[in-house]
C-alpha cells in the first residue's frame, strides 16, 4: 500500500490510484479494506451469483462484487452491492458505468477475521441511513446475518431463518442455511 494521509478531502481521495485491497473514504478518513480470507472469498461471489441467478434473467436487479460507490460524502466498496435494474448506473452507451454516484439498494458486508464487527455494523447503518434500502452483515464465525433496513431496528438471523429481500427483489429470500452451506466442501 502506498503511503496515504489518514485525512484528506473526498476530491483528493478520488484522485488516488486504485489499490488492492481497495482504499475507502469514510467520515473524512482513508482506510484500506481488510484482505479477504477463505470464508469471505467463498461467500462474496456466492452471494452475488445467487442474487444474479434469480434477478438478472427477469431484469429485476444486478449484484456487483467490490463495486465502489461515491455518495453523500463517502466512497465505499461494499463486498456485494445490488442495484434494481432501473437504477443500475449506466454510461452514455447504455453500458454499466465505471463510476457509481448513487447508493445501492442492497449493500452486503462480510466479516473477515481480525475485522471489527462494530465498524462494519456502523457502516451498514450508514448505508441504510443514506439511501440503501437493506444492508446485511454476514458473520461466518457465528453463522449469523444481521439485517438493517431503513427506519427499522436491526434483526439478527440464524440458521434456519430466511431473509425476505422482496422489497428490492420481489419473490426472493435468502436462506441463512444456504449461505453458510456454501462454505462446505462436499465429500469431506
Amino acid at each position: 500500500m502506498a503511503t496515504v494521509p489518514q485525512t484528506m478531502t473526498l476530491e483528493a481521495f478520488l484522485e488516488l490510484p486504485e489499490e488492492k485491497p481497495a482504499l475507502e473514504y469514510i467520515s473524512g478518513g482513508v482506510t484500506q479494506k481488510v484482505p479477504p480470507q477463505g470464508k469471505h472469498s467463498t461467500l462474496q461471489p456466492w452471494l452475488a451469483e445467487c442474487i444474479n441467478h434469480f434477478a438478472r434473467p427477469a431484469q429485476l436487479a444486478l449484484a456487483f462484487t467490490e463495486a465502489r460507490f461515491t455518495y453523500a460524502g463517502q466512497s465505499c466498496v461494499p463486498d456485494v452491492t445490488v442495484y434494481r435494474w432501473d437504477r443500475i448506473p449506466t454510461d452514455a452507451a447504455g453500458e454499466v458505468a465505471n463510476v457509481f454516484r448513487v447508493p445501492p439498494d442492497i449493500a452486503i458486508e462480510i466479516i473477515s477475521p481480525d475485522q471489527s464487527a462494530n465498524s462494519l455494523l456502523e457502516r451498514c447503518l450508514w448505508y441504510v441511513s443514506n439511501g440503501a434500502q437493506i444492508a446485511l452483515l454476514v458473520d461466518p464465525a457465528h453463522k449469523s446475518i444481521l439485517e438493517c433496513r431503513t427506519g427499522e431496528i436491526p434483526i439478527v438471523h440464524h440458521l434456519p431463518d430466511r431473509i425476505d429481500l422482496g422489497q428490492v427483489l420481489p419473490g426472493f429470500s435468502l436462506n441463512v442455511q444456504d449461505v453458510f452451506d456454501a462454505l462446505r466442501i462436499s465429500g469431506r
